[in-house]
């Protein structure tokens, strides 16, 4: 039984402490809508998307309405297009013109993402595979909607060399063809490594193949919450902290458990899971740098940051896993400069640089998110920034990721805006020696030893 005071509670964490459900993702196989002719193709996928998701957004509304509960985005994933896109697809151009066909699907159902414009190349790359990814900077230009990510490594198979220096040239060349926009474009890119098949955050999310044909994820959110339950316990040991975070992260959950539960009965499709994370907005008050800034570092990035954040991390899971019935997705800590006021504030000081970044994502959920960098660094150079997040996964057997944002025509210390959730960013310094020689290596970095378990 959920109590008065319980309620109370809940209410002033909605209206006060920034409390929301980050977003719910509808994931969409699209399995069945396989076929070799690219216009019968694009005309199944727009049907099934428009009749499966054509009640989410009016639903999510609905909940928002009757339970007061902020329902921030209404997503939608779907199988990766790498895998469903290759019977039909002969070019770039037939690549594209899927993606235009997800995008108006989106639109038609009003959802504000659509995610699965993927290709899960960790191993090797198909022909087909490479048409897509070499597809991708003018389907992210010519579309709103449409989120993209490449699955480049995994703890089981290693890191693919040759999709990461490939993918330093995409992402400066999506960086140009959406330079009037400071390079939006690659804010819509994510790579990835041990990507979850049932994440509901982009812009990493597609609908995996083990999972149902439709499903609903939720992911929730709360960085503000936690923080003002900290601020009670300023000063307080360490035990006492924790028990602070796990407390009020089973809370949040339950309100993301409560709408989970609620639009699943409500869209008549199976419920997935809770993603347990902390997800931050541009919004004062709503920040994980603030949240470490209340653990007691002066600005995120200082010395004891990633123990501060490794703490949080693991008790925001421990607090959350108990209120939700399936715990999936990436769960945890989300730490994307340009989204976190407190990020944006720590990188302008000088406290944050792209190192100590990349330090904190070995103990939180993702990896080097919406980071600006310089719009004339090399396209070696971005391979190897993904390359070192990537055997960061790869080696600690978690999911990391990098989205990296080369702004044509900045340099470090300007600045970008992006606008909305995607918020805005200083350009950061990136280090300029050279691994041109490291990242032209053709082939794959091997899975390491601890890979081996069957």
């Amino acid at each position: 039984m959920i109590n008065i005071s319980e309620v109370t509670e809940t209410n002033e964490m909605i209206q006060r402490e920034n409390l929301d459900v980050r977003t719910i993702t509808m994931g969409i196989s699209l399995m069945d809508c396989i076929d070799s002719d690219i216009d019968r193709f694009c005309k199944n996928i727009y049907e099934k998307i428009t009749d499966r998701a054509k009640d989410l957004v009016r639903t999510g509304e609905a909940i928002e309405a009757e339970y007061g509960i902020p329902i921030v985005n209404k997503r939608i994933s779907v199988t990766p297009i790498g895998l469903v896109g290759a019977s039909a697809c002969r070019s770039r151009e037939d690549f594209v013109k899927i993606a235009k066909t997800l995008d108006q699907a989106a639109e038609k159902t009003g959802v504000n993402f659509i995610g699965g414009y993927t290709a899960l190349v960790a191993k090797g790359m198909t022909d087909k595979e490479k048409l897509l990814i070499e597809s991708i900077p003018e389907a992210l230009a010519g579309t709103s909607r449409i989120m993209s990510s490449v699955v480049a490594g995994s703890t089981k198979t290693g890191i693919n060399m040759d999709a990461v220096r490939l993918l330093g040239d995409i992402i400066l060349e999506t960086a140009e063809k959406t330079k009037d926009q400071d390079s939006i474009g690659c804010t819509k890119f994510v790579v990835l490594c041990n990507a979850p098949d049932d994440n509901p955050f982009m812009a990493g999310a597609f609908h995996g193949v083990t999972e149902p044909d439709v499903v609903i994820n939720v992911g929730v959110s709360g960085p503000g919450v936690v923080k003002k339950a900290l601020e009670q316990v300023r000063g307080a040991d360490f035990e006492t902290l924790c028990e602070t975070i796990k407390k009020t992260a089973f809370k949040v959950t339950r309100v993301g458990e409560l709408v989970a539960q609620e639009a699943s009965r409500r869209l008549g499709v199976p419920f997935g899971i809770i993603d347990l994370s902390l997800a931050p907005t541009p919004a004062i008050g709503d920040s994980v740098a603030d949240i470490l800034h209340e653990i007691g570092v002066e600005h995120a990035g200082a010395p004891g940051t990633t123990a501060a954040l490794a703490l949080l991390n693991d008790q925001v899971k421990k607090g959350g896993i108990m209120a939700a019935s399936s715990v999936g997705g990436l769960s945890g800590a989300f730490i994307p400069v340009s989204e976190d006021q407190g990020m944006i504030d720590a990188a302008a000081a000088g406290a944050l640089t792209i190192e100590k970044l990349e330090a904190m994502t070995c103990v939180c959920s993702v990896g080097l998110d919406m980071i600006a960098i310089p719009g004339d660094t090399p396209s070696s150079t971005i391979a190897g920034i993904i390359a070192d997040e990537l055997a960061l996964g790869m080696v600690n057997q978690k999911t990391t990721a990098a989205r990296l944002i080369p702004v044509i025509g900045k340099k470090a210390g300007d600045h970008a805006e992006f606008g909305g959730l995607l918020g805005h960013a200083p350009i950061m310094p990136v280090n300029t020696f050279s691994c041109e020689d490291f990242v032209k290596r053709s082939g794959r970095i091997p899975a390491p030893i601890h890979s081996f378990k069957n």
